[in-house]
């Protein structure tokens, strides 16, 4: 996975472990307000994978707090993404202005439903070369992490109707003409990672 981002972005993985809620920094408890235990352990073990890659790119390991949408409060200098599912958080980060952004997801490497591909999928979509057993899932992650990449840029809430993306290209393109690359795993979970181009 790690070898899949573009120089000068830094991700991370882990798996979720028991007691990961107590990674949560005393601000970051106070911001993520469930009290949902895996929803706390999973945003706790994203949360420190994301200060160690700070870490890494020399800056002290602050909180990072949490936006009125859920989305991650990055410090001045520095703009990511976080996610998880009931396995494994992945966080992705970069040094930059406001105006760079970046969005991850993770699933499992598992065939989408059948009820939900409808869903997702649109008439423009392309999953290209991708395995037919997992481009469902592939597809459903890459409009996530679309959203997490284009929203902070746009303040737009996307739907899946909204996003067309392309597998053999490697990028998306919102309703509104944003141009987003895509590069993506499949082992041992599904993570794909989303960055807008520039204007």
């Amino acid at each position: 996975m790690m070898s899949m981002a573009p120089p000068g972005i830094r991700l991370g993985c882990r798996t979720i472990r028991v007691g990961d809620e107590n990674l949560l920094l005393p601000e970051e408890q106070r911001a993520v307000t469930t009290r949902d235990l895996e929803a706390r352990r999973a945003s706790g073990a994203a949360r420190h994978l994301a200060r160690d890659l700070m870490v890494e790119f020399g800056h002290p390991a602050v909180a990072i707090g949490r936006g009125p949408f859920g989305q991650p409060i990055w410090p001045a200098g520095f703009r990511g993404s976080l996610a998880h599912d009931r396995v494994m958080a992945v966080a992705a980060i970069v040094p930059g202005p406001a105006d760079v952004s970046l969005g991850i997801d993770v699933e499992p490497a598992e065939p989408l439903p059948d009820d939900a591909l409808p869903l997702v999928m649109t008439a423009g979509d392309d999953l290209g070369s991708a395995s037919r057993h997992l481009a469902g899932r592939i597809l459903f992650a890459a409009k996530e992490a679309i959203y997490k990449a284009v929203h902070p840029l746009d303040g737009v809430i996307l739907s899946h109707d909204d996003v067309v993306v392309s597998l053999s290209a490697a990028c998306g393109r919102t309703r509104a003409g944003r141009v987003i690359s895509i590069y993506w795993c499949t082992g041992p979970r599904i993570v794909v990672l989303a960055i807008p181009s520039a204007p």
